[in-house]
């Protein structure tokens, strides 16, 4: 049976592919083969023969009629071989290392950003910006990494580091085991060259344990454990009340226990209102006459208790104390209403464990948030889920630290040198600051660097509204998303962010006249929502302000130079948690094993 045309086109394909492939190979060992049986020659004494490169590797004996037949046999046999084998591995070990490069471009998915996209958050650009920001690095010859900004991850397939500037402000979006604690919080609380904020509701084996020694070694470490997640001793006290000495910050504190137990949907109904107004008139009293926060919950179990409205008359705060008045004095359903709710906000002050840390102890140093943001100390916060009051204190010491390195930036020309580092993990849990959306307008502009790790959009949304978690998310400077994204609307409205590019079609179709190829394009998105969605372990998005979404590369703490010494810091860490939690079990026990 006769071939058809197409047939023989591939048969001479193939043949055309054999000769050049012959030719490739024949011509680098002929050439060789006449360089080296001239060089042989040349060295006995022989004449130097002109380039023969197919009679030098097929009839030497011809060209080099005096030479040895050992000689030649080295020389035009031997040695092209060796030295082709050479050149071949050499030209392979190219081609891998131009392989790999290209596998790693692939990496970061056609279209996306590349170095040059995001030169701004590249360690050059960074570095200038850093000593314009902070006077103390203008002059310095040469400054370190973490100097300069915060190490983010790596450009996927390169080494180029992709690092936050100190005016950053970011929201990292990683579901559980994604990398968000070990690749993120760790990292940048190692490397902080201010102070050091973190919220967490875990201790063992995270970030707490992980960083406790290193930062205990630039400064002081305090831990604010109300609900002994750490079981860690009481050696701090914070007054929340320092700040409700005007209207504004009672109304703040107040806040912080609204937001803990209702969410945002809920805040605006009349009995969370009015009870939340209850608790910041309650507090400025308090404050006004300097006494401890829990006077608040005797004041709430009786409200004929004229007290609150004495203190407040006598500073002054008459429209206040109206107010208070025309409350206790209303129908007793409305004022008992009013009165119960606020006891549900403020109730975790009804436990002497957690009231503890929030009233004068006699011996344990008080913490001092004014004093904390100009040194390199660290606070951690841990509060448990769903902690109520406990959670509310939490908030409330995290907005005041934020408070006061905003006044205190102010007193400093308008930044923090160094800047302060505030981590809020688990915000949407355990650290619900009401306007943290309007606070990240501002924070970046003073040197406080806030990122705030939420496991979903839509836990922040839950949080702070719609209206509000979009604020965050527009002010945020730069973002970051990490796998296990499941939201498929979230999902979608990134991958509209990713963006299209343009794709290559190549059609083939064949006839009697051979074969023909015709390439058209067309659009398609650069990472589908499917594709976000199976985003793998160790990887994120990158959305940074004005710049093409890049996909990072992340750097876990324990794959970086030190990481064993931390580890067994941590273990250390860890194994004191349990010690100190069978402690409390079983005492009797933990004294046999102390004497043993």
């Amino acid at each position: 049976m006769p071939s058809s045309p197409s047939s023989g086109s591939d048969g001479y394909d193939i043949a055309l592919k054999i000769l050049l492939a012959a030719v490739a190979v024949g011509l680098p060992a002929a050439s060789i083969a006449w360089l080296c049986g001239n060089i042989s020659a040349w060295t006995a004494g022989g004449p130097w023969v002109p380039y023969r490169p197919a009679d030098a590797l097929l009839h030497p004996e011809q060209l080099w009629p005096t030479a040895g037949e050992t000689s030649l046999l080295v020389a035009t046999r031997i040695a092209p071989a060796l030295l082709t084998l050479a050149l071949a591995a050499g030209a392979g070990a190219l081609w891998l290392r131009y392989k790999n490069r290209a596998a790693g471009r692939k990496k970061t998915v056609d279209g996306m950003a590349t170095a040059r996209d995001i030169q701004p958050l590249l360690a050059q650009a960074v570095e200038a910006k850093a000593r314009s920001l902070r006077p103390s690095l203008k002059h310095a010859k040469h400054i370190e990494p973490r100097d300069a900004g915060i190490l983010v991850g790596n450009l996927a397939g390169t080494r180029h580091e992709v690092r936050m500037g100190f005016e950053d402000v970011a929201v990292a979006i990683m579901a559980p085991r994604s990398g968000k604690t070990t690749s993120l919080a760790i990292p940048s609380i190692l490397a902080a060259p201010g102070p050091v904020l973190l919220t967490s509701n875990k201790a063992a084996g995270d970030a707490y344990t992980a960083t406790y020694d290193a930062r205990a070694a630039v400064g002081r470490v305090w831990s604010m454990d109300p609900q002994q997640i750490a079981h860690a001793a009481r050696e701090m006290w914070w007054n929340p009340l320092d700040g409700a000495k005007t209207l504004d910050g009672a109304n703040r504190l107040a806040s912080h226990f609204l937001a803990a137990s209702v969410d945002a949907s809920q805040q605006g109904d009349f009995w969370s209102k009015a009870g939340s107004n209850i608790l910041s008139q309650l507090f400025l009293a308090a404050a006004l006459d300097e006494r401890p926060i829990t006077d608040v919950m005797q004041w709430l179990a009786f409200p004929a208790d004229r007290r609150p409205l004495d203190i407040l008359r006598d500073h002054k705060f008459t429209a206040v104390a109206s107010q208070l008045k025309g409350t206790v004095e209303g129908p007793p359903e409305t004022r008992d209403g009013i009165y119960e709710t606020a006891r549900q906000y403020a109730s975790a002050l009804l436990n002497a464990e957690i009231a503890a840390w929030v009233t004068p102890q006699k011996d344990v140093p008080e913490f001092r948030p004014a004093a904390f943001v100009t040194s390199h100390d660290s606070l951690f916060l841990l509060s448990k889920d769903g902690g109520g009051g406990a959670s509310a204190l939490i908030a409330a010491c995290a907005d005041s630290v934020m408070r006061a390195a905003t006044a205190q930036a102010e007193r400093a020309g308008g930044r923090l040198d160094p800047p302060m580092l505030a981590i809020l993990d688990e915000a949407a849990n355990v650290c619900k600051i009401s306007d943290l959306p309007d606070l990240y307008s501002h924070l970046g502009s003073r040197g406080i660097i806030p990122i705030t790790i939420l496991q979903s959009y839509r836990q922040g949304q839950k949080v702070w509204g719609d209206a509000g978690m979009d604020a965050m998310w527009s002010a945020a400077t730069v973002k970051i998303i990490g796998s296990g994204i499941d939201d498929p609307d979230f999902a979608d409205k990134l991958s509209r962010m990713v963006g299209d590019h343009d794709v290559e079609t190549v059609s083939t179709s064949h006839s009697e006249s051979g074969k023909s190829t015709s390439v058209s394009m067309r659009q398609e998105r650069i990472l589908p929502a499917d594709a976000i969605r199976a985003l793998p372990k160790g990887s994120a998005l990158c959305l940074a302000t004005g710049m093409r979404v890049a996909m990072l590369t992340l750097r876990p703490w324990y794959a970086e130079p030190g990481a064993d010494e931390l580890a067994a810091a941590s273990a250390r860490a860890s194994k004191a948690i349990t010690a100190r939690a069978v402690a409390k079990q079983h005492p009797a026990q933990s004294d046999f094993d102390q004497a043993a």
